[in-house]
């Protein structure tokens, strides 16, 4: 099992020159060397800054010159202090942990005992609706009307849309993902950090350094299944089944998300003509984003304003040059538009978070709550907001389904596989966790294989806000395809427009409820008042209130994405 522990990692790509030496002072075994992403002052020129890091102690050893901002290292303990003082400098940030992939990476373990214990059926019990062997496995396919009958009849997308997955990686050899990988334009920002990500040796690949065609964690490639994975007879079908896929890896294998490498995603999306990206992850180790609170240090306030203000300033360069900005509302059951506590942060150094009773509507979760980014719920296969996803009025832009295991109605026992969402997953992962015998049997009803094709194509059940965002993702690729009006790089869609469309096509709460033969004030009971859960745990109340009517809410935004319109758009 791989550890929790997090330390800075070096980033192979170097934007703008070689990567700088660091000084000898800095490898002196009497002071230890910290990592900081650090932001220049809007005034300031790079040399300027550059000058002010130098006279702190610190090198740079990377710079995104289009935002104003470099990744630094320095043995200066002083170093967050002085800059919280400096005119040149706006702010420093630790670039150690800044993320996680969805709490569903960390629950696989879990739910995988919980599977075998309880033995729960993974078979929705549905006749299949496409060629696809395991389509009648895909409830949220049906759920969102991207079936053969519907939304394939109209368009399965254009090879042409470029959708970038910022994530763990992708496995570009699954059966299923092969076809509509790119492998030009993807790329890794990352290198394994064995403190956090396990032994090099014991990787699939035993490499640090991995290809920019791997993912040696699988929430990734899982992502990437449910845009695109192509109709080809094998396995599965994706929204979007005929884009184009780009690994524009920033997470490492533990599912950890360092600062620099997620905003050289953004600005490389930029800069090589990527449509729209998916985000399911969120940037710590704050995962409230707090200018002020008065229970933090100024030195914990410049990191967390340092966090906000740099993301921002990624996810805007990013957003005017073309890019469909798409992320995971997350899993903590929370109306971001009212959160009062925060109980997880700084989750780095390990045992140092606290309680911050006081959180308010000012503090943002990243990229979530960042400009221009299109914010996703969850939904369980009764179409109830799922238990664990994030919500509100504000923030919630359109819903989608992210499975919920705990869904009473979702036609299965409680906590059975097919209460999820079921997507590709790598094979060596699934073998080395011990989903997955060598010989390609399952060892967890968690985990689906097909064979009918003559290889071992794997598929694994997961839920969270995670699995919700792809859905939205390649619904927003189908937008492109039948709008856009260029090729290759730059396919020609602005993402204010794409978002229109995005929330025009999605199926309104009442419509949605309505084709179930159910009212939607069951589910976001109106007036507002709290919607109860109930079976999470009894000593802890688990309610939710849902603000808004039928065309717009906290739950589900401006309704459930829909593909066959999108494609008729």
């Amino acid at each position: 099992m791989r550890t929790r522990m997090v330390v800075a990692a070096v980033v192979a790509m170097v934007a703008g020159g070689a990567l700088a030496a660091i000084p000898a002072s800095a490898s002196s075994s009497e002071a230890q060397v910290k990592e900081y992403v650090v932001l220049y002052d809007a005034d300031a020129s790079g040399a300027e800054a550059r000058a002010e890091i130098a006279d702190l102690g610190g090198t740079v050893v990377d710079e995104i010159g289009a935002i104003g901002l470099a990744k630094v290292r320095t043995d200066n303990a002083g170093f967050e202090s002085g800059v919280l003082d400096s005119a040149v400098l706006a702010g420093a940030a630790p670039n150690k942990i800044i993320g996680y992939a969805e709490p569903a990476l960390r629950e696989k373990v879990d739910d995988v005992e919980g599977m075998i214990e309880a033995g729960g059926a993974s078979d929705v019990g549905a006749a299949a609706v496409d060629d696809e062997p395991l389509a009648n496995l895909q409830w949220d396919m049906q759920m969102i009307h991207a079936t053969g009958s519907e939304s394939y009849a109209v368009d399965t997308g254009d090879p042409d849309v470029l959708v970038g997955i910022i994530d763990t990686g992708i496995d570009a050899s699954h059966p299923d993902l092969a076809s509509n990988f790119d492998n030009v334009l993807s790329r890794n920002f990352t290198v394994d950090d064995p403190l956090i990500d396990g032994a090099c040796a014991s990787d699939p690949d035993g490499l640090c350094t991995d290809p920019p065609n791997v993912d040696e964690a699988g929430h990734g490639t899982h992502v990437s299944g449910t845009v695109a994975a192509a109709l080809n007879g094998i396995g599965i079908a994706g929204i979007a089944p005929d884009v184009s896929l780009v690994n524009l890896r920033a997470g490492q294998d533990s599912g950890f998300f360092f600062l620099f490498p997620t905003l050289q995603a953004y600005v490389y999306a930029a800069n090589n003509g990527i449509d729209v990206v998916n985000m399911s992850y969120f940037t710590d180790p704050w995962w409230a984003n707090c200018r002020d609170n008065p229970l933090d240090t100024p030195v914990q306030q410049q990191e967390q304003s340092t966090i906000i203000d740099a993301s921002n300033l990624a996810l805007n360069y990013a957003w005017n040059h073309g890019v469909t900005l798409i992320a995971a509302e997350g899993n903590e059951h929370t109306d971001l538009g009212n959160p009062t506590y925060d109980a997880i942060s700084p989750d780095y150094p390990p045992n140092t978070a606290k309680v911050r009773n006081n959180i308010t509507n000012d503090c943002l979760v990243i990229p979530t709550e960042g400009d221009h980014v299109i914010s996703v719920s969850a939904l369980g296969k009764s179409g109830r907001k799922s238990y664990y996803s994030n919500y509100g009025l504000e923030q919630t832009v359109v819903s989608a389904p992210g499975g919920d295991r705990l869904d009473p109605n979702g036609g299965l026992p409680v906590n059975a596989a097919g209460l999820r969402t079921l997507s590709t997953y790598p094979r060596s992962v699934a073998e080395t966790g011990g989903l997955l015998t060598a010989g390609c049997v399952p060892t967890t009803p968690l985990v689906v294989v097909d064979t009918s094709g003559g290889g071992c194509a794997v598929y694994a059940y997961l839920q969270g806000t995670s699995m919700a965002s792809p859905h939205a993702v390649g619904v927003a690729a189908l937008i492109i395809s039948a709008n856009g009006t260029g090729s290759g790089a730059s396919f020609g869609m602005s993402p204010s427009k794409v978002e229109k469309l995005l929330t025009k096509t999605a199926t309104r709460t009442d419509a949605f409820f309505a084709a179930m033969g159910k009212d939607w004030r069951d589910f976001c009971p109106e007036p507002p008042t709290l919607f109860t859960y109930g079976l999470v745990d009894p000593n802890v109340p688990f309610d939710a209130l849902c603000e808004g009517n039928h065309q717009f809410n906290g739950f589900y935004g401006n309704g459930v994405v829909n593909a066959l319109a999108a494609a008729n758009s």
